[in-house]
């Protein structure tokens, strides 16, 4: 979509601290985060639900599905707690304030949430595959 600020953060029209990136999904820090490390996981095709992506059986070679998108979930979610020492991270699903997929996760931790290119680090340093 030619309006969409998360398509225009997926082509790098719009410059942002992405902490993970691959041929289908991208997760960056939300710009304006409630706690240190707030990421948002995002398609790169643009979906206008997060239940809008294909089912794993559904979705089409090299297209995302939605067991993929959730293993990216997983992946940025267990980088932030070893990150921030968290013993609980959390994750919502709205949808509403940008009309493309998204999935947010943010460790319950203290620390500075302004920091977005240290709190970017920190996961990225602590991503496995």
């Amino acid at each position: 979509m030619d309006n969409c600020i998360f398509c225009k953060i997926t082509k790098k029209e719009i410059p942002a601290n992405i902490v993970y990136e691959d041929e289908n999904f991208l997760a960056l820090l939300d710009i304006k985060p409630i706690a240190p490390g707030h990421t948002q996981i995002i398609t790169k095709k643009h979906y206008r639900w997060v239940w809008d992506v294909p089912a794993t059986a559904l979705a089409k070679t090299g297209e995302p599905n939605i067991g993929k998108y959730f293993e990216v979930v997983q992946k940025i979610a267990l980088a932030q707690k070893k990150a921030f020492r968290a013993d609980v991270v959390r994750s919502q699903i709205y949808g509403e304030e940008i009309p493309h997929a998204h999935i947010w996760v943010w460790p319950e931790a203290t620390g500075d949430e302004k920091d977005l290119a240290g709190n970017a680090e920190k996961i990225r340093k602590n991503l496995t595959n």
